[in-house]
């Protein structure tokens, strides 16, 4: 059971990250740009749009109000996507 919704869990990570970085790149914001108003790395930034490291809620949080977003909808749409893609895996 846990394992199941250990890989579900990831695959919302997953959509988060590239949520965020097409919002961050709409923007025209560059990783720099970002950092300044997240107060994080250019590293850092980059480490989660890459997936490469697991970002605690604040800096979600951080990099959500830097580009405006409500964090609680980008998970929503994060869902969905995931669960549309479940969806065409099975079709």
């Amino acid at each position: 059971m846990f394992r199941k919704k250990e890989k579900e869990w990831s695959a919302i990570c997953s959509e988060v990250a590239r949520i965020l970085k097409k919002e961050r790149e709409s923007r025209g914001f560059s990783k720099s740009i970002m950092a300044e108003r997240t107060g994080l790395s250019r590293a850092m930034i980059g480490y989660v749009e890459s997936e490469a490291r697991n970002p605690t809620l604040q800096t979600l949080l951080r990099m959500a109000d830097a580009l405006e977003v409500d964090l609680t909808d980008v998970i929503e749409q994060a869902q969905k996507r995931k669960n549309k893609s479940e969806r065409k895996d099975i079709d």
